[in-house]
C-alpha cells in the first residue's frame, strides 16, 4: 500500500544517508526506493515513491518534513485572498523529477509487474494547506471550507485541474495504473462531502482517467459516504478495515462496474501468525470467487511490521 517505507531496513538504510525530500527529488533514488517492496516481498505491482504533497513546492506554499512530527507546510492558507494568488502549475516541469522517477521505474521492472503512480485528492491536499500540517480535528479546514465557500471552490478547482494533470503526465512517462489518494476525506459528513468535495474529485478522476490507464480511487474511513465516494469516478475503489469488503463491494456496484482494493487492517501485520492468517483469509472469502478484487492493507504499512508477516500474506494470497 502506498510505497516502500519504514518497515523495510534497505530503506531505513537509505534514509539514514538522505532526507525525504532528497528521495524524492532524486529519480534514481525514487526509483530504487519504489523496486524495494517488488524484490523483497513479491507483490505483484509497484507504487511509486513520492509525497502527495510535492506539489506544495511549485505552489509556493513551502514544504519541509520534522523527525517525528511529519510534514511541515510554511505557508499555509489561512485567508481567501491566498488561495487566488497562488501560481499555476505544469507537471510536466515543475514536477519533472518525478516523471523521470516513472521512466527509471519503468525500465527497471519485469515486464510483468505494472507500476502505479499516484497523487493526493483535493480535499487531502486542501487539508494539509490550510492547517500546515498533520491534524485530528480539521477544525480549520473545516472553517475555511464553511466561511469562504467561494475561496474553498477555488482552493478545491485548482488542485483538481493539477492533480488530473500530474496523474496524467505519470502515466504519459509510463505508469500502467493511476492512484488517487484522500486519506483525510473520511472527517467528512455524507453531505458535506457531496457539497464540497465530490466535484472536485470527479474532475480530477476524470482528467486522470482520460489517460487511458485504470484509476483506483482510494479513502479511509469512508463507510458512511462510500456510494459518492464512488460515484465520483475510479475504475477501483479502495476501501480501508473499517467497512467488511463484501458490504463495501455492495455499496460501490459489484464489478465489473467497478473493482475493489482492500482491505486488511495494517495493525493486524503485527498479530501472531495464525492471527494474521485468519483476517487474511476473511478478507479473502468475503471477496469470494468474484472478479476485480486487488487484496491489500486499508492504508500504510507500519514502522514496526515484520517485513516476515507481509512475506507471509503474499505468499497466502497468491496460494490462494
Amino acid at each position: 500500500m502506498r510505497q516502500a517505507g519504514r518497515y523495510l531496513p534497505e530503506y531505513r538504510a537509505l534514509r539514514q544517508k538522505h532526507s525525504l525530500l532528497e528521495l524524492c527529488h532524486k529519480p534514481e533514488l525514487a526509483a530504487q526506493v519504489t523496486l524495494q517492496p517488488v524484490d523483497r516481498l513479491g507483490v505483484d505491482a509497484a507504487i511509486l515513491f513520492a509525497d502527495i504533497l510535492l506539489p506544495f513546492e511549485p505552489l509556493g506554499l513551502g514544504l519541509s518534513f520534522s523527525a517525528g512530527e511529519g510534514p511541515q507546510i510554511t505557508r499555509p492558507i489561512r485567508e481567501a485572498a491566498q488561495v487566488f494568488e497562488l501560481p499555476p502549475v505544469d507537471p510536466m516541469t515543475d514536477l519533472a523529477y518525478v516523471l523521470d522517477a516513472v521512466r527509471a521505474v519503468s525500465r527497471a521492472l519485469p515486464p510483468h509487474v505494472p507500476l502505479i503512480g499516484f497523487a493526493g485528492a483535493p480535499f487531502t491536499l486542501a487539508s494539509y494547506a490550510i492547517e500546515g500540517g498533520a491534524t485530528r480535528t480539521f477544525t480549520l479546514t473545516k472553517r475555511f471550507m464553511y466561511a469562504e465557500p467561494l475561496a474553498w471552490h477555488e482552493l478545491m478547482r485548482r488542485l483538481a485541474e493539477l492533480v488530473g494533470a500530474y496523474l496524467a503526465a505519470q502515466a504519459r512517462a509510463g505508469a500502467q495504473a493511476l492512484q488517487l489518494f484522500d486519506s483525510w476525506v473520511g472527517c467528512l459528513s455524507p453531505t458535506d462531502y457531496a457539497t464540497y468535495v465530490f466535484p472536485h474529485s470527479q474532475r480530477a478522476l476524470e482528467l486522470a482517467s482520460a489517460s487511458g490507464v485504470p484509476v483506483i480511487h482510494f479513502g479511509t474511513d469512508t463507510a458512511a459516504l462510500l456510494g459518492d465516494f464512488a460515484r465520483s469516478g475510479g475504475d477501483v475503489i479502495g476501501v480501508d478495515w473499517r467497512i467488511p469488503l463484501d458490504v463495501a463491494w455492495e455499496r460501490i456496484g459489484a464489478s465489473p462496474a467497478k473493482a475493489i482494493q482492500g482491505n486488511l487492517d495494517p495493525a493486524v501485520l503485527l498479530a501472531p501468525r495464525a492471527e494474521l492468517e485468519r483476517h487474511v483469509r476473511a478478507v479473502l472469502d468475503r471477496a469470494g470467487d468474484r472478479p476485480g478484487h486487488i487484496f491489500n492493507v486499508g492504508h500504510g504499512v507500519l514502522p514496526e511490521t515484520p517485513v516476515e508477516a507481509l512475506q507471509a500474506v503474499v505468499e497466502w494470497v497468491h496460494g490462494g
